[in-house]
């Protein structure tokens, strides 16, 4: 389909047009549609690593695959507190879509019209996962340099991308951009909780294993995937796990992953996660508080932060904003 929004060149405002295979501004400055994708970047950029870990666990976290599975779809209602039915017809804009997990829950939960970005080129792993359909739109694209007019959408959001950011408070100001009188913006973020949070293994080691090739930091957490599992379980029986969690090298596997997957499964998210701990150049904990202050800033009102459960047992830090409604002469 023809998006309905009006795309703008991220880098100069202009209108952008549909040409052969492409969108040209008036300048004649061309963004190529290439296998699915509007491409408005020529790299990964910082988020390489994102697009290695997409494309190799395409499928890890999709619902469809497995019958009765239903994680990524709890996640999105739930930290949304959004109904299937409201968002009919709506405009959408995900930021930051990674394989396509919550695309999915859109297109096959809802009958909104889907516009999703990734700065990464795990834009192609979505693209196989859910393209082509007739409401979704796919771009490559940074989310300080946005392809849109500004005010086009009844629903932004925004999940586990945030701390990955170079700038999250400039993150939420460019998302709230985007958002059109009476829409609403939601992100959900790591947390920080406090100076503790940084005391762990995680972060002692992360200024090493972000400078690593992203390819052999990958194989060397595969290869010992098995063996972290082993002493998460070992911890665990005897008792001391909430300490074990700062100290082994491991992704959080009570509290994060799916509790009823098999040992393929288990494998396969544990070393998507735990490379996900460990690869990304930007790891930042946020404060709820500290969130919720930027969405005020951005001029969102009615904002709310807190935790917000889903699944068995499963939690996620989350702040949401409406964009007041343009007064009477105004907009």
């Amino acid at each position: 389909m023809t998006p309905a929004v009006e795309l703008i060149n991220p880098y100069s405002g202009n209108p952008l047009r549909f040409g052969k295979d492409a969108l040209v501004d008036e300048g004649g400055r061309q963004f190529s549609l290439r296998e699915g994708v509007f491409r408005f970047v020529e790299s990964d950029g910082y988020a390489a690593s994102f697009g290695l870990q997409w494309n190799r666990y395409q499928k890890t976290q999709l619902d469809i695959l497995r019958h009765g599975y239903r994680q990524s779809r709890d996640r999105f209602f739930a930290a949304t507190g959004w109904l299937p039915d409201e968002l009919r017809g709506k405009k959408v804009l995900e930021a930051g879509s990674g394989a396509g997990r919550f695309t999915q829950v859109v297109l096959d939960h809802t009958e909104a019209e889907l516009y999703s970005v990734d700065l990464s080129s795990a834009v192609d792993a979505n693209w196989r996962n859910n393209g082509p359909h007739d409401r979704l739109q796919l771009f490559q694209a940074s989310i300080y340099e946005l392809p849109f007019a500004k005010r086009q959408f009844d629903k932004v959001f925004c999940f586990g991308v945030l701390q990955h950011t170079p700038d999250p408070r400039r993150t939420v100001a460019c998302l709230s951009q985007m958002v059109k009188p009476g829409g609403e913006l939601v992100v959900d973020f790591y947390a920080k909780l406090g100076w503790h949070t940084m005391i762990q293994v995680k972060y002692l080691l992360r200024p090493f294993t972000k400078r690593m090739d992203p390819g052999r930091l990958l194989a060397l957490i595969e290869a010992n995937t098995d063996r972290l599992i082993a002493a998460h379980r070992f911890v665990k029986w005897l008792g001391i796990d909430r300490l074990a969690k700062r100290l082994i090298p491991v992704c959080d596997i009570e509290d994060t992953l799916p509790h009823d997957l098999d040992e393929a499964s288990l494998h396969e998210w544990v070393a998507l996660d735990t490379f996900d701990m460990f690869s990304p150049w930007y790891d930042q904990p946020q404060r709820i508080d500290t969130v919720r202050k930027w969405f005020e800033e951005s001029g969102l009102s009615e904002v709310w932060g807190g935790v917000v459960s889903y699944g068995k047992k499963n939690r996620v830090p989350v702040v949401r904003g409406t964009l007041p409604s343009a007064r009477p002469g105004e907009g």
